[in-house]
């Protein structure tokens, strides 16, 4: 199978140079995704609502690429703020719950616009029966 490059049209990826996600094989990587709700091009001021649009995206990605978000074997929170950890948490619960991939998150000092207070990238392995 060859290797797949998924996209969110974003004119960004061309000129930073990545994909939203690559498929290779039997395994997927999303890159790290910020909480843009890519409909209206706008970032919500909440982490909570942020959080979510990353896993909108992300499950739009996978899905493009023939996952699903039950494949997530791996997630990496880049959070900003420690105090956004707990909120974080519950709609990661919400996604993720029964899935529990293997899971890291990092408290940073910014990600690329101070308005981004999240950032979420994952692997996934497609299941086999």
């Amino acid at each position: 199978m060859p290797r797949r490059l998924i996209s969110t049209g974003s004119p960004f990826e061309k000129t930073a140079g990545y994909s939203r996600a690559v498929i290779d094989g039997d395994f997927a990587f999303v890159s790290g995704t910020t909480g843009y709700d890519y409909a209206t091009m706008t970032m919500p001021a909440d982490v909570t609502s942020q959080t979510r649009n990353c896993f909108k995206t992300i499950e739009s990605a996978l899905t493009d690429g023939g996952f699903a978000l039950a494949d997530v074997v791996r997630a990496t929170y880049y959070i900003t703020d420690a105090g956004d950890a707990d909120a974080v948490f519950a709609v990661c619960g919400e996604k993720l719950g029964d899935i529990r991939p293997a899971a890291t998150l990092l408290v940073v000092a910014g990600l690329y616009k101070p308005e981004m207070k999240i950032e979420i990238e994952v692997t996934a392995k497609r299941r086999t029966a």
